[in-house]
């Protein structure tokens, strides 16, 4: 009988680990599920569109709070309503990531893209000969040095001022291309117009969208309101994938970028 209850003891001592086990795992998930939609997401950059503020290989973290919450702050947009709640307009010159308007069909507005938030709702917008224009005034832009890859410069770097005093850097390789002049934009209620710090690298508000392969006549694209995921706050780790392949661990090391960690990003 001594044997038997021992033996009960330690099924039951077995059964309560396992048990104890899965419900630490259920607890750890919806905690993350509840951070991540409600509170910070990490994102990673996987194109260069907004060099110099964000190089691939960044990682970084979004606040979700940010602009309060849409169907799109759920994993796979699953949020089952439509618009805002708690809804907060983004200031001029935020760094935002959002779901890409363009997307149709089963996976329409599932793309992250992440721009800078240079036009709001109601302004009119232009570029004219690489100099952003805002409601007919162009903005201050100051040429501040090269942009060198490696051992050749392939760009300029310029600072620029919004409206409202937020200053950033972008580059430019001609003030002649298409999106280096564009017609005049004028951003619709509820919309916003973005563009990549990467000027003459980034399909962003200026661009024509394409629809199942083919372009739309009409230029530009605005990011709808409720298409707003959060704001890119800081960079947690970095580095460059170009130095090392995951399949080189020997060169991981050297790939990272410690200067970068832990850097806000403006």
């Amino acid at each position: 009988m001594i044997e038997v209850a021992e033996r009960r003891k330690r099924g039951q001592e077995k059964g309560g680990g396992w048990g104890e086990t899965i419900r630490t795992v259920v607890y750890a998930v919806v905690i993350a599920l509840v951070v991540r939609t409600f509170g910070i997401e990490p994102f990673n950059i996987p194109s260069g569109s907004m060099i110099p503020t964000l190089l691939v290989g960044d990682y970084l973290f979004v606040s979700k709070y940010s602009y309060g919450y849409s169907k799109h702050s759920f994993p796979q947009s699953l949020g089952f309503f439509s618009g805002r709640l708690f809804k907060n307009m983004p200031e001029r010159g935020d760094v935002a990531v959002f779901k890409f308007p363009g997307d149709q069909g089963e996976g329409a507005n599932r793309t992250d893209y992440i721009k800078r938030i240079v036009g709001l709702p109601g302004d009119r917008i232009r570029v004219i000969k690489g100099v952003l224009n805002i409601n007919g005034e162009p903005v201050e832009r100051v040429r501040i040095g090269d942009y060198v890859n490696g051992s050749h410069k392939v760009g300029t770097l310029y600072s620029e001022k919004l409206p409202n005093g937020r200053r950033y850097t972008v580059l430019e390789y001609s003030d002649d291309s298409q999106v280096d002049n564009t017609p005049e934009f004028l951003v619709p209620a509820n919309s916003y117009f973005a563009m990549g710090d990467n000027r003459d690298d980034s399909a962003d508000s200026r661009t024509r969208l394409s629809f199942n392969g083919v372009l739309r006549d009409q230029l530009g694209w605005y990011v709808p309101d409720e298409n707003l995921v959060g704001r890119a706050e800081f960079i947690f780790f970095s580095h460059d994938p170009s130095t090392a392949k995951w399949w080189e661990p020997w060169k991981w090391p050297s790939s990272i970028r410690l200067n970068r960690f832990f850097t806000g990003i403006h």
